[in-house]
């Protein structure tokens, strides 16, 4: 029988000792604080960028946004990334995507500073992962990890393929998979027979934005399956990247949508605000 991974409930559990550790670090002098700047008035960021400050407070970490309008230029936006780098009393600094097509997205995270990189998307954090030195891991993948630790999922030798290839999810993801010694096979638009492929894996990540995309022949029995994709049907529904309802009952594990990794993805990120304040004692 199948068994739903709660990232849920995983992430409450996470935030729980996450609040106990912000309190200790109070006590010691340092109260962790994270800076969300958003630029534009995309919907979907005002939601997450508004999830992030109720659970940076029930956590006990101090929250500040720095909102800009759309037409703000690159240098403006540069200018208030490197006096967040100077300022001692922010501890992470989150640039929320997307931004403006004006804006060099890429140029933005190599301004803030490796330290307060929260999101894992500066190259010197990116870099370290790989090379298997410490770093701010991206936060849905690294959610992703904590949620196969906790489940107990044998990764080492197991074959695991990602759906995905974005610098956000996909490749940190990758190098994720491949220092807990998985064999990593990767999916992307330009896959010939990924049917095959998806059918050989031990472990299937989907993270390719296209609703019930895995489906049921597509999974071998007894697969652990971790579904990233958040899609908005046209009746008002959330889906995932897989036929959930069809692939469940062949899965050994699998994460629900809602529910699954999009709690955990926020856990991570207050993990790494907790991790960056530690730091910088």
């Amino acid at each position: 029988m199948v068994e739903i991974i709660n990232g849920k409930e995983l992430a409450k559990k996470i935030r729980k000792d996450l609040k106990s550790e912000v309190k200790l670090l109070k006590e010691d002098g340092i109260n962790p604080k994270l800076a969300v700047i958003m630029v534009g008035k995309d919907p979907g960021s005002q939601v997450y960028v508004r999830n992030k400050s109720k659970a940076c407070e029930k956590a006990g970490i101090e929250f500040e946004e720095f909102l800009f309008d759309e037409n703000t230029s690159e240098e403006t936006l540069l200018e208030t990334i490197k006096k967040l780098n100077k300022d001692s009393s922010i501890h992470g600094i989150l640039l929320q995507s997307p931004v403006p097509k004006h804006i060099d997205i890429n140029k933005a995270f190599r301004t803030i500073s490796p330290e307060k990189d929260v999101d894992g998307f500066n190259p010197v954090n990116v870099g370290n992962l790989t090379i298997g030195e410490d770093a701010f891991i991206s936060c849905t993948p690294y959610g992703i990890v904590k949620m196969l630790e906790e489940y107990n999922i044998e990764t080492e030798g197991k074959k695991c393929t990602i759906l995905g290839r974005s610098n956000i999810v996909g490749k940190p993801m990758i190098q994720c998979m491949l220092n807990k010694n998985s064999t990593v096979t990767v999916c992307h638009s330009k896959t010939q027979n990924i049917d095959k492929v998806i059918k050989d894996a031990d472990i299937v990540i989907a993270a390719i934005g296209r609703p019930k995309f895995v489906k049921e022949e597509m999974v071998k029995d007894g697969a652990v399956v971790i579904d990233v994709g958040i899609n908005r049907l046209e009746d008002g529904t959330i889906c995932g990247d897989v036929d959930y309802e069809n692939v469940a009952p062949k899965a050994s594990l699998i994460t629900p949508v809602p529910g699954g990794v999009g709690p955990m993805t926020i856990a991570m990120l207050l993990t790494n605000v907790v991790k960056a304040a530690k730091l910088s004692k």
